[in-house]
């Protein structure tokens, strides 16, 4: 991905805001921008590369709060509640194009 697509594509997820908050009916949300992780994305310490990305809120992102939860703070949990990264990436693809 080039520095242009990247800018491009960024400034797109932050256009559309925090995907689980979307979800839910709050409408835009301030986010912040989510790497995916584990397989296929990432690999060992390695991050996903800027492609593989979805928009966050920081609640959403890292630390829940409010009965919410956080990618980082709870992976397993946090797909139990809002879906895998897999079918949060690919709605944010689908609402992109």
């Amino acid at each position: 991905m080039t520095p242009k697509q990247r800018q491009r594509r960024f400034t797109a997820l932050s256009d559309m805001g925090c995907i689980v908050c979307l979800n839910q009916g709050r409408g835009w949300v301030p986010p912040e921008i989510h790497h995916l992780k584990g397989s296929p994305w990432s690999g060992m310490g390695k991050k996903a590369d800027d492609a593989n990305t979805i928009p966050l809120c920081p609640g959403h992102h890292r630390y829940g709060g409010d009965g919410e939860v956080g990618f980082h703070q709870s992976p397993a949990e946090f797909r139990e509640r809002y879906g895998s990264q897999g079918e949060l990436f690919a709605q944010v693809e689908e609402l992109l194009d």
